[in-house]
């Protein structure tokens, strides 16, 4: 049986079931800057926003998806805004999209994936999201100051080694300051969550350029003895030797659990006086995860990592604390409940998710004081 949908006390919530928020396809229509042909851009999917909130609004970015091309539909990311979070508009142009740009070859034809967007601290905003050329996805990076022009500045690991590494998912580390979360650093370093199946981890001095974090895989260590050390601990080292550096794994799937399959970070991470409380999507393995939920079904959890060591998972809950709901379950992918979106709004924890791949939905939860 499944466990029960618990909250544990270091946790954001508990979450109301969640509620559709852009129900209608909006008829809205653009033309497109590679095709050259005038496409409805959201005609048909529209799911997985990025949220943040600015001018007194909750704004979300959406991932849209046409009926045109090979994959049966193109992603951009439109912007939704709302005075009261459940009712949004659309604004008739995607705000990123494939272009005649120097990136055309990582966007087209799958297009821009999956947005997450925080305010950095000068009052911008940055938005991580997957440049999909149709094989491979790259986690790319671009920045606003008005949430509709964005300049794009391409992999969030340019000039490392993973720069043409399949990447996704790039969720920044916040703080909750003046009724909104805002990046913040830890130890003078901006922090990512990042990946797809395994969680990893990056770090910034600026939120465009990132660099994973590594470790070292197999290192090697000495003991070596001074003969006039002076007494027989104090004539003892330890030569440490560095091994092949790797990618420093924070959390992975776990058997018998909603989260066998893989796990993927959700919404900005926020920095709280318990520590680091990520929400993360789950998927279920086929086999080797929780029987009676479906198999490959998404549904989003918790962890908490230690704020001197943002790479140290402290907690995690061991079930959802949302699942979808029956209603919902249908869709371009069924069974899926993917956050991906949050903000603090009037009090409120909002947390945004698609659903089923074709849909967007919202839970709501208290700002506890």
């Amino acid at each position: 049986m499944n466990d029960p949908v618990t909250t544990p006390p270091w946790a954001i919530g508990p979450f109301t079931r969640p509620v559709r928020v852009l129900d209608e396809r909006p008829a809205v229509s653009f033309t497109c800057a590679v095709s050259g042909a005038k496409i409805d851009w959201a005609s048909k999917d529209l799911f997985n926003p990025g949220a943040v909130t600015h001018d007194g609004r909750i704004c979300l970015l959406v991932r849209a998806e046409d009926h045109v091309g090979r994959y049966a539909g193109t992603s951009r990311i439109g912007l939704a805004t709302s005075t009261d979070g459940r009712h949004f508009e659309l604004e008739p142009e995607p705000v990123l999209a494939p272009g005649n740009d120097r990136w055309q070859a990582w966007e087209w034809p799958g297009g821009c994936e999956d947005p997450r967007v925080v305010q950095a601290p000068d009052g911008s905003f940055v938005c991580t999201y997957t440049a999909f050329d149709g094989k491979v996805g790259c986690l790319f990076v671009a920045t606003s100051t008005d949430l509709r022009r964005w300049t794009k500045h391409g992999p969030a690991f340019a000039r490392t080694a993973y720069v043409r590494r399949p990447t996704k998912a790039g969720s920044i580390l916040t703080k909750l300051e003046g009724g909104r979360l805002v990046a913040t650093q830890i130890e003078g370093k901006y922090w990512m969550y990042w990946g797809e199946g395994v969680i990893y981890a990056a770090t910034s001095e600026d939120l465009i350029r990132w660099t994973p974090v590594g470790i070292d895989i197999a290192p090697d260590r000495y003991l070596t003895w001074d003969p006039e050390g002076g007494g027989m601990f104090s004539s003892w080292s330890i030569d440490r030797v560095p091994g092949t550096l790797g990618l420093h794994p924070i959390a992975g799937p776990r058997k018998r659990r909603f989260d066998s399959h893989l796990t993927e970070p959700g919404p900005p991470a926020i920095l709280t006086e318990a520590g680091i409380v990520l929400i993360y999507n789950g998927a279920n393995h086929h086999e080797h995860g929780v029987p009676d939920t479906p198999p490959f079904a998404y549904q989003p959890g918790q962890m908490l990592l230690d704020a001197h060591d943002p790479t140290a998972v402290i907690a995690r809950g061991h079930a959802p604390f949302l699942r979808i709901d029956a209603a919902e379950a249908h869709g371009q992918v069924g069974n899926v409940c993917f956050a991906e979106g949050l903000v603090a709004f009037e009090g409120q924890w909002w947390l945004y998710l698609g659903l089923a791949d074709s849909r967007l939905g919202v839970a709501t939860a208290p700002i506890q004081s």
